[in-house]
């Protein structure tokens, strides 16, 4: 990946909330974000103080818009967290435009993307920091939660730590508030051996979502996965979208648990339509 530090924690949520920490988002401030992902991406801004403001997505990639994403900046906003999701990167040049115009800064969250590549960057490597969970589904999963933080930035890889470690850079003496959030170490362990074989693990997801791309493109109804330009995906998920039957696709998930194949939707109800949220006083 190429970044200067990597701070593991204890779960993809905290990686999000201490990086966002780290990179002095408070009470009062905005982060710019999407309404289609994890509720994770929201809650960690939340849990800062911050408020979300959601930018609407691609529909072609399921990912934040960033032609959306300027009319959202206001003299508050302090950072843009954009997701990528199911494994294939945001366009993330637009997004670094933005960013450096109105001195923001980036927080990737790449809970489904480690690998992929954005312009033969890998996620993570982007923007200021990087967000990782090690969630057993996720291409690198432990056998319980896990996270990490990655940065070339030295100050904030360091307040990463001591937020890590409750606030502290030696024992017993606390500097700033922090949590409980190592990363276990039998967590690590595990991933450090998986760690060794994720190349061809992701070889083989890759060579899995050709195979399903050649058998299910003469199926109208559905849409398959698209393939950015200038990306790689790492198919965390591979995802089909309904063109216009919810019943169609109700039919074939119930066809599908009783062949034994495992399926979910991912998501059934956008962040921004969600009760916690009602506040903002969102639409559909």
């Amino acid at each position: 990946m190429k970044v200067s530090y990597a701070v593991g924690v204890a779960s993809g949520t905290e990686a999000l909330q201490l990086g966002l920490l780290a990179c002095g988002v408070e009470s009062g401030d905005e982060v710019i974000t999407t309404p289609f992902t994890f509720i994770a991406t929201a809650e960690a801004i939340t849990q800062c103080g911050a408020v979300p403001v959601f930018v609407d997505i691609d529909p072609v990639t399921y990912n934040i818009d960033p032609t959306k994403i300027e009319f959202k900046i206001t003299d508050r906003t302090k950072a843009i967290l954009p997701v990528h999701l199911y494994g294939q990167a945001a366009t993330m040049k637009p997004i670094l435009e933005l960013a450096e115009k109105y001195n923001l800064l980036v927080i990737e969250d790449c809970a489904q993307s480690l690998g992929a590549k954005y312009k033969e960057k890998k996620t993570g490597s982007i923007g200021d920091v990087g967000c990782f969970s090690f969630f057993p589904s996720k291409i690198l999963g432990a056998y319980g939660d896990g996270g990490m933080i990655t940065t070339n930035n030295p100050e904030i890889a360091e307040k990463v730590k001591m937020l890590r470690n409750h606030g502290c850079k030696e024992k017993y003496y606390h500097l700033i508030p922090g949590f409980n959030s190592r990363l276990d170490n039998l967590q690590a362990t595990i991933l450090r051996v998986k760690l060794n074989h994720i190349d061809n693990w992701t070889k083989k997801r890759k060579q899995a979502a050709e195979l399903y791309a050649h058998y299910l493109k003469e199926v109208d109804e559905i849409t398959l996965p698209y393939l950015g330009p200038d990306k790689s995906h790492v198919f965390n998920y591979y995802t089909i979208r309904f063109k216009n039957s919810q019943k169609n696709r109700n039919q074939l998930q119930q066809h599908l648990r009783t062949q034994g194949i495992a399926n979910a939707i991912y998501y059934p109800v956008s962040l921004h339509l969600q009760d916690v949220y009602r506040h903002l006083k969102h639409k559909n």
